[in-house]
């Protein structure tokens, strides 16, 4: 009989492992593209579906609670050779609960997808902060690691987490036309 954790969409997509080790979802995360496209795990999104940058709300129930919204590419460049895995594509900390990332610090701005080669996972992560805390800019986006990151600046364990695949504008997996 199998359990429910191999049932969640995070370890059938292989985000936990990849990314982010086994974790209780605890806070509501809703990612929303052109305000009207809600991000479920593994949906399927054309990168000019995400050029812009989403509205990302976040739960809770105190405004004096306070979160870290990473989002990451581990699939960079091609899932088949992921040797910049995992891509910074956004990093947002002190985003108070029961608002969203708008309210929060950018330190690193939205970057959209744009995946050349295969389908690529981008991965919504949030950790809840131990207060407001200063967190400085990665020197480059490449080869960011979302553990360390977390270790780092002592956040624990996500809060919440949800991604989408994404292949370029005309990939369908198979042979093109001529």
């Amino acid at each position: 009989m199998p359990r429910d954790r191999d049932r969640d969409p995070l370890v059938v997509g292989r985000v936990i492992g990849d990314v982010l080790d086994p974790f209780t979802r605890s806070l509501p995360l809703r990612v929303l593209y052109n305000n009207n496209r809600e991000i479920s795990n593994g949906c399927e999104l054309k990168p000019s579906q995400v050029v812009a940058q989403p509205r990302v709300d976040v739960g809770g129930d105190d405004l004096r609670t306070f979160y870290t919204l990473v989002m990451v590419d581990p699939d960079a460049p091609s899932p088949s050779d992921p040797n910049l895995r995992e891509y910074l594509h956004w990093l947002v900390t002190d985003i108070p609960a029961t608002t969203g990332a708008a309210f929060g610090q950018e330190i690193v701005c939205y970057e959209p997808p744009r995946p050349s080669m295969g389908i690529h996972r981008f991965v919504f992560v949030v950790f809840q902060q131990l207060g407001r805390q200063t967190v400085y800019p990665p020197g480059w986006r490449q080869n960011f690691n979302t553990r360390d990151f977390a270790e780092l600046y002592n956040l624990g364990l996500p809060v919440a987490a949800v991604y989408f695949n994404c292949q370029r504008e005309s990939g369908s997996g198979g042979r093109r036309r001529l």
